[in-house]
């Protein structure tokens, strides 16, 4: 017991030394890869050290050691988990809500009467807890991943509406002005002007959703789903003390949600690279 706490705290001050270290380097680019995977292994190794040296029961909180271990020997269930849940609810309703949000966003620029009417309706939506949409949405479209995917249509449909109505009036009047000096209309303005100002905010509320999509399909599957998906498997393993299985199942959320995250970004630093704020991310 006294070696595994002795192993957590060294283990925490090797870390903190190593990303010590890290941060007096003059060049910060591989500072920035290796601090948050130095303070992971620190964070998983304090976390194995605590567990065995308290000894605390497996059912209260798994050790890392033994959340792989269960891993390993589930990796097909976690990925038929992942195709019902991620795959297929997460990321069907994240293209429709994205897609409907920014096709909204453009008819309320067109017709500013629209943002009157419609953006109070989406504040509105926005509002309500997914607890409560997400059974009627369950009854509506049935059990399997389409009720998942609506639930996840609405939670991202409004971060998306008001982050691309916000960047599509980021452009000054003299900017306007001298679209309108080269006879340029309201099309080649929005295309050539307004939309390519307008992607960093539309691409934060991308990323918005990218969050929001998963726990959405995640939570959806609590109130009814088919016998496979993450959010079932988490309740059935929770009711079953598989405690081990629910973290093995929370690490592919964790890893899929990072990914999408990830990628999501990737694509931003590439279609806006000209903004400031991209200029010291290369």
């Amino acid at each position: 017991m006294t070696g595994w706490l002795i192993f957590a705290v060294l283990a925490w001050i090797a870390g903190m030394a190593i990303n010590m270290a890290l941060a007096r380097r003059p060049d910060g680019r591989w500072a920035g890869v290796l601090a948050p995977v130095v303070f992971g292994i620190t964070l998983i190794a304090v976390w194995e050290g605590i567990v065995h040296g308290f000894g605390i029961n497996q059912v209260l909180l798994p050790a890392p050691s033994a959340i792989a271990a269960r891993f390993v020997t589930s990796t097909g269930i976690l990925w038929v988990d992942f195709v019902q849940t991620v795959l297929k609810g997460a990321l069907t309703g994240y293209i429709i809500g994205c897609g409907a949000a920014f096709l909204t966003a453009l008819a309320i620029d067109r017709f500013p009467f629209l943002q009157r009417g419609l953006l109070p309706v989406g504040n509105f939506v926005a509002a309500l807890p997914v607890i409560g949409m997400a059974p009627i949405l369950v009854m509506w479209f049935g059990f399997d991943w389409q009720s998942k995917a609506a639930v996840v249509v609405v939670m991202v449909f409004f971060p998306v509406l008001v982050n691309t109505v916000q960047g599509l009036q980021d452009t000054d009047a003299m900017q306007r002005d001298l679209m309108r000096t080269y006879a340029a209309g309201y099309w080649r303005t929005l295309l050539k002007l307004r939309l390519p100002a307008a992607m960093p905010f539309v691409f934060n509320g991308l990323k918005i959703g990218t969050t929001l999509a998963l726990i959405g399909a995640i939570v959806a599957e609590f109130f009814g789903s088919p016998i496979k998906g993450m959010g079932f498997r988490i309740s059935t393993s929770v009711g079953q003390l598989a405690l081990d299985l629910v973290w093995a199942e929370i690490v592919v959320a964790a890893i899929a949600g990072s990914a999408f995250y990830g990628a999501m970004a990737l694509v931003e630093k590439t279609v806006t690279f000209w903004h400031p704020s991209q200029r010291g991310t290369r």
